[in-house]
């Protein structure tokens, strides 16, 4: 069986966008149906997509990232899914962004060999370090929002007097549905949405 070419694409968070990591793999040759795209945070390995990319690679694929950082962002775990990879599945390893640490390309001097793994250590360090950086910057603009006054999370909203007044009246049963819905011009589901969110 011919050897396969995968790719694995990972962004932090469901409004962060894939696209430039999949159309990196796709001018590389890889077929979509083989690239792997995961919307969770790379502080642990325990993810869905990426376990079930696992149990499908055989020895001698290429599995293509596009850097160290969609790989993962701990740094003892970077070091040894990497380990594990390379070595234990025999999985050939290439990343775009630095192919210094491609595996097929083999060290011809120990100076060589060097190189190529404090790479991998200085960039898994930098991935950990700034998911470190990130944390610190919300903390801080958490606290800079508190001081401020200012609500965080979802808005709530806001309703009228008015409003509030025709639900209560409602709910005591000085209106009905129909009298209601027609003063606030609601219809029955919007006005329903409308006497949840009041409570």
């Amino acid at each position: 069986m011919a050897h396969q070419k995968y790719a694995y694409v990972r962004v932090s968070s469901k409004h962060q966008k894939e696209s430039r990591q999949v159309t990196a793999h796709m001018k590389l040759g890889i077929s979509k149906s083989n690239i792997i795209i995961e919307k969770v945070s790379g502080k642990g390995f325990k993810r869905s997509k990426y376990l079930n990319l696992l149990e499908i690679l055989k020895a001698g694929d290429m599995l293509y990232i596009s850097s160290i950082d969609r790989l993962g962002r701990d740094y003892d775990g970077i070091i040894a899914e990497w380990q594990y990879l390379t070595k234990k599945l025999n999985i050939i390893m290439k990343v775009i962004e630095n192919p210094i640490l491609d595996t097929d390309n083999q060290p011809a001097t120990l100076i060589d060999k060097y190189l190529k793994d404090i790479t991998l250590l200085t960039l898994a360090f930098q991935s950990e370090q700034e998911l470190c950086n990130i944390k610190e910057r919300q903390k801080a603009g958490i606290s800079i929002a508190k001081e401020k006054g200012k609500h965080l999370g979802r808005p709530k909203n806001s309703y009228s007097e008015n409003e509030i007044e025709i639900v209560k009246k409602w709910e005591n049963g000085f209106l009905s549905l129909e009298e209601a819905m027609r003063m606030l011009g609601r219809k029955k589901s919007s006005f329903y949405q409308l006497v949840q969110n009041i409570k």
